[in-house]
């Protein structure tokens, strides 16, 4: 694939206008090509290095006389390039480019061919982190784990989809904080002490009894909670718990094992229903790297004692980050850095990305100028290894607070689902989990946003419903010519003659380049918006040029396969995954099935690489499963 995938349009702009560069200013330095997609009617891309490298070289001897003079001279020097029709030079020296409308049929075409792999954008890093989700043991997922839990994911499959390899981490509290009874430091988190206390009392045959003694464990949690709270021996004796837990007391481990596989189990069964794929390794992990990690930075003198307490301090705050707290206990900051050390030295990890809530801004942002005082990270953030958290606002209910149930509790994520679940019978569509996985990620990650069934499941507008629609009515065309659209790849051309189809062609070339974006800026939403603008470019383009029975009939039915194709791609990445794109729409009273890749179809009835494939023994076969 390397030969065939020469980086995104926007990339290889940028290397023809980095060789002009070096042409015309071959004394300057450091000089990266500015190039951007136009939105205006004098190119498709535009070079803006003309008034920043004014400003550096007016004063020298220099040959030029302005930015326009430089715009004109960059324009001059640029290389030939199949790929360039013209330029042009515009106002303070923009450089505008007009791409060649037979490169663009070309590689789409060379797409088609050579696979959706093969416009893969390319990252500067090879190995990342992505650390999201991260639920606490013995506490059930709320609706606040969902917005990590897709962001994260999302994050996840964009970097892997540009050939990174990706360490997907659940940072699950399983440990928790220290912290002190009489001399002993602790290491494990009171609740489980008070959790174990609660089953040895509650069920003495607990071991025979097995997960059956639990039950319901969030209802066990508020039940240990409430005696916890009330009785101050049963406090005491839950305390001491903790103490055998961290001795290694046979029973106290093995019922902490218990209490940790049951949230597993949950939280196992909530990643299914999401198609999230995570891999676990949470707070006690990392603890035995703790006191090492611990004593190396003490000996490079950034711990001081402060108030008791040991801490590192950070230029330009007013409290220091603790490290060790004034009883002696680790606490997150301990873990994070732990965590960090490892990812770093062990795993060989050049990104690590951090996917929690705004409110641990501060927490991240001092955690983060630590390792840099460590030496562990560059104090350039543009310079790898780097570390990046990727916060995100609350989602909210229709009454612009917290999204709460009625008796104010947070709501969680399993009645989510399968609220969602019951609600999909009534409007005629199945797996509707995707409408407000779209509904999240469609936002800009920073801000909040109200969470509503009614409008995630509309089928108009930017919504999931109405992009599967619009998927599904592109595979219909291309069914409908009766065509085999493999054959039509070998045999046939692509042509963008119409305004409107060469718009499209334009827009599908930037595919690359937007994956690229939404990566490095850590934003799902970029690609969400250029998905829209996907189907909205598509629907102009069928509108105004006839497909099936026109003289480009194969042409545009190729141009038709490249959309169903790059769209496919944007939903796997938004975690819309092909084998689980069974959704019902009710159209002019028949029952379409977007469903291609549905695993639960018999073999015979899939047929992966084939966009045209929705056909009625696909719903026959739903329907009599009662589906």
């Amino acid at each position: 694939m390397g030969e065939d995938n020469l980086g995104s349009v926007k990339q290889q702009i940028s290397k023809l206008f980095e060789v002009s560069l070096k042409a015309i200013v071959p004394d300057e330095s450091n000089l990266e090509p500015l190039v951007a997609a136009c939105t205006g009617r004098f190119g498709d891309y535009q070079c803006n290095n003309a008034m920043s490298l004014w400003s550096r070289i007016k004063g020298k001897k220099t040959e030029f006389r302005g930015p326009p003079s430089i715009g004109q001279a960059l324009m001059k020097n640029l290389p030939q390039s199949e790929m360039v029709e013209s330029c042009s030079v515009a106002g303070p020296g923009f450089v505008n480019v007009v791409l060649s409308t037979e490169w663009i049929a070309k590689s789409i075409h060379k797409m088609l061919t050579n696979g959706i792999g093969t416009w893969a954008p390319k990252l500067k890093v090879n190995t990342a982190v992505v650390d999201f989700s991260s639920p606490n043991i013995a506490k059930e997922m709320h609706v606040g784990h969902l917005r990590s839990t897709i962001i994260g994911d999302t994050l996840a499959r964009m970097l892997e989809f540009s050939n990174v390899e990706v360490l997907r981490r659940n940072h699950v509290g399983d440990w928790g904080t220290q912290f002190v009874i009489g001399n002993s430091i602790l290491k494990g988190p009171i609740s489980f002490g008070m959790l174990i206390e609660f089953l040895f009392e509650e069920f003495p045959n607990w071991e025979d009894a097995g997960e059956q003694a639990i039950g319901d464990l969030q209802a066990f949690y508020k039940a240990s909670k409430q005696r916890f709270d009330a009785d101050p021996a049963f406090k005491e004796r839950a305390q001491q718990a903790v103490v055998r837990l961290q001795g290694g007391e046979e029973k106290y481990r093995a019922a902490w094992a218990q209490i940790c596989d049951i949230s597993r189990q949950e939280f196992h069964q909530v990643y299914k229903r999401l198609g999230v794929h995570i891999e676990e390794k949470g707070e006690s992990f990392y603890n035995p790297y703790i006191p090492g990690v611990l004593e190396a930075l003490s000996n490079q003198g950034l711990i001081e004692e402060s108030e008791g307490a040991r801490v590192i301090f950070i230029e330009g705050k007013n409290i220091p980050l603790i490290v060790v707290k004034s009883d002696g206990g680790y606490n997150y900051a301990s873990t994070d850095l732990a965590a960090l050390w490892y990812r770093l030295n062990e795993e060989k990890a050049q990104w690590i990305i951090y996917v929690t809530d705004v409110g641990q801004s501060l927490h991240f942002e001092m955690f983060f100028s630590a390792a840099k005082r460590a030496g562990w990270l560059p104090a350039d953030d543009n310079l790898y290894p780097k570390v990046n958290h990727v916060g995100f606002g609350l989602v909210l209910g229709d009454d612009g607070k917290r999204f709460r149930t009625r008796s104010s509790e947070v709501v969680r994520l399993v009645d989510l689902l399968d609220e969602a679940k019951n609600r999909s019978k009534a409007v005629l569509i199945e797996r509707v989990i995707f409408s407000f996985l779209y509904a999240d990620l469609k936002n800009n990650r920073l801000t909040n946003y109200t969470f509503n069934y009614d409008q995630m499941l509309n089928d108009k507008g930017n919504t999931a419903v109405y992009l599967l629609y619009a998927h599904a009515r592109i595979c219909s065309i291309i069914r409908k010519s009766g065509k085999d659209i493999e054959e039509l790849k070998k045999k046939g051309s692509i042509s963008l003659d119409h305004a409107d189809e060469r718009v499209l062609g334009l827009h599908l070339m930037q595919f690359a380049e937007i994956v690229e974006e939404a990566c490095t800026n850590l934003l799902p939403n970029v690609l969400c918006e250029y998905l829209y603008n996907l189907s909205e470019n598509f629907t102009r383009f069928y509108s105004n040029c006839q497909v099936v029975g026109s003289p480009e009939e194969t042409s545009r039915l190729l141009l038709c396969e490249a959309t169903a194709v790059v769209m496919r791609k944007c939903f796997h990445l938004l975690g819309i995954t092909p084998g689980a794109m069974g959704v019902r729409i009710a159209k002019s009273g028949r029952l379409l099935i977007i469903g291609v890749f549905d695993e639960r179809l018999p073999l015979q009835l899939q047929q992966p690489n084939n966009a045209a494939y929705v056909v009625e023994m696909q719903a026959e076969y739903f329907l009599k499963k009662g589906y």
